[in-house]
């Protein structure tokens, strides 16, 4: 089931993979972000691929932000790669990224959900989320990897 909706300023957020801009999201990630350094186009796009992921595009069609979620679509759910391009920020716009994946009717059923920022704390706090309840609990395996 495809989810679209089309804000008030005609800018639309939509799941279908079809439309999304890999160059624009493979660009931003792999050079601009500060989480996705390097990542190569193979691995943008099969992270695509095995996630569930929204769009942002102006009323004339360019994509310009984007986010995806890992998620089992019951259980969990992780929140990843949210960006919006510099020149289209401001304007609720990466509210509307991040809420058409929370508020998504694929992920209804999900309880927990995560993610990682450095820097927008406050925007995801609006949403419920916070610090670790139990950070004793958490764990973290990272393994070296060839980002190409």
């Amino acid at each position: 089931m495809a989810f679209t909706r089309v804000l008030p300023d005609g800018y639309t957020v939509t799941d279908r993979q079809a439309a999304f801009d890999i160059d624009v999201i493979h660009r931003y990630l792999s050079l601009e972000s500060y989480w996705a350094q390097g990542r190569s186009r193979a691995l943008v796009e099969a992270s695509i691929a095995g996630s569930l992921c929204v769009g942002l595009f102006t009323p004339a069609g360019e994509q310009v932000g984007f986010a995806r979620v890992v998620t089992d679509r019951v259980t969990m759910a992780h929140l990843s790669d949210v960006f919006v391009l510099p020149a289209h920020r401001g304007n609720r716009h990466g509210q509307a990224v991040v809420e058409a994946l929370l508020f998504h009717p694929e992920l209804r059923r999900v309880r927990r959900w995560t993610l990682s920022t450095a820097d927008a704390h406050g925007l995801y706090a609006r949403y419920g989320f916070g610090p670790y309840l139990e950070p004793e609990k958490q764990m973290i395996r990272m393994v070296p990897v060839d980002l190409t």
